[in-house]
C-alpha cells in the first residue's frame, strides 16, 4: 500500500494504543528535509518532535502491541457486536462496521430535525445526557459551510461516531450503551434541534456553542 503513495501520516492516539504522538513518513528526501526543519523550529528535534521520551517509547512499543491477534480478534468483535445489536434495533448507521468505531446516521435517526438544525449535534447532546455517553458529531456542525448569503451549506453526511476506546470497555460496557439506545428510541420525537450561538473561523466544532432550536 505504502508503495503506491508519496507519504503518510497518522495519529497514534487510537491504535497506537498511546495517549499521545504519531507519525508523518515521506518518500522524497527533499521533503522530508524540509518537513524536519521545520519540525525543530517549532517542535522539537526529529527524535522526538514534541513527545517526551516516555510517550516515544510507548508509541514504538504500542505499534508491535496492536498486531496481537488475541487483541485485534477482541477489539475488532467488540465493535461489530455493538453495530449489530443497534442494526438489529433499528438503528440506521454506516454499515458494515469498521473494528474502529460504530457511525451512527443522525439524519435518519432524527428525521424531523433539519440538517441547518443539526440532528447529529442533537444526537451527541442526548446520549450524553440521557447515558453519559461521550461522542462526537461528523457533519454539519464540523464539515458545514456557508455561501456569500450566510445560508448553510451542510455536509454529505450527518453522522455521529462511536469511537471504541482500546483496552478500555468490557462487554457490560457495550450493552449499557445499547440500553440507552433503547431509551433515546422511546423518546425520539421529544428531541429538539440546535442552531449555532457562537463559532470560531475555524474547526469551530471544537468551542462553537449552542442553544435549541425554537
Amino acid at each position: 500500500m505504502f508503495s503506491l503513495c508519496d507519504g503518510c501520516v497518522m495519529s497514534a492516539k487510537k491504535d497506537g494504543l498511546v495517549n499521545m504522538g504519531g507519525f508523518l513518513a515521506l518518500k522524497d528526501k527533499e521533503l522530508a528535509d524540509a518537513c524536519t526543519n521545520l519540525l525543530i523550529i517549532t517542535e522539537g528535534f526529529v527524535t522526538y518532535g514534541g513527545l517526551s521520551g516516555r510517550d516515544m517509547e510507548a508509541i514504538a512499543l504500542g505499534l508491535r502491541e496492536v498486531f496481537d491477534e488475541d487483541y485485534l480478534k477482541y477489539r475488532i468483535r467488540s465493535t461489530e457486536y455493538l453495530g449489530e445489536m443497534l442494526y438489529k434495533m433499528g438503528v440506521p448507521l454506516i454499515w458494515p462496521i469498521g473494528g474502529h468505531a460504530v457511525y451512527i446516521d443522525a439524519k435518519s435517526f432524527y428525521t424531523h430535525i433539519p440538517v441547518d438544525k443539526y440532528p447529529g449535534q442533537a444526537l451527541v447532546c442526548e446520549l450524553y445526557l440521557k447515558g453519559g455517553i461521550r461522542s462526537v458529531e461528523i457533519g454539519s456542525v464540523m464539515f458545514g459551510k456557508y455561501d456569500k448569503k450566510g445560508k448553510l451549506i451542510p455536509a454529505p453526511n450527518e453522522l455521529v461516531r462511536l469511537a471504541i476506546p482500546r483496552r478500555v470497555y468490557t462487554q457490560s460496557h457495550i450493552e449499557y450503551v445499547i440500553e440507552v439506545f433503547k431509551l433515546l428510541i422511546e423518546n425520539k420525537r421529544d428531541v429538539k434541534g440546535f442552531v449555532i450561538t457562537e463559532e470560531s473561523e475555524f474547526l469551530r466544532h471544537f468551542t462553537a456553542k449552542f442553544k435549541h432550536a425554537e
